[in-house]
């Protein structure tokens, strides 16, 4: 069992940056891929980034590329996600997961979910 908490969400202005932390429980989180996922009011959940366990690749939504950065401590059984440049599209609850699952960009393929945190962008 995995449990994944959240932190870091805000309001900022468009331009700006925030960085995202999920915190894992557990001695395994090194054996599992870790994604970030967000979700805007009235839309479905979208995947924005992912890291594989060990930090053996990393992968990003179109909308992420050159903006957003995935990482991870597994020392401190946390990973990251530094967003810079934000958007007003930018605007979801923000969740992170942990799976052990092949298609590391699809929701379906992570057992655990945080609980979410909130991002706003104000233009």
């Amino acid at each position: 069992q995995v449990q994944l908490v959240e932190s870091g969400g805000g309001l900022v202005q468009a331009g700006e940056s925030l960085r995202l932390s999920c915190a894992a429980s557990g001695r395994t989180f090194s054996t599992y891929d870790m994604g970030w996922f967000r979700q805007a009011p009235g839309k479905e959940r979208e995947f924005v980034a992912a890291i594989r366990r060990w930090g053996l690749g990393t992968y990003y939504a179109d909308s992420a590329k050159g903006r957003f950065t995935i990482s991870r401590d597994n020392a401190k059984n946390t990973v990251y996600l530094q967003m810079n440049s934000l958007k007003p599209e930018d605007m979801a609850v923000y969740y992170c997961a942990a799976g052990r699952g092949s298609a590391i960009t699809l929701a379906r393929e992570y057992d655990y979910w945080g609980q979410g945190t909130q991002v706003t962008v104000s233009s």
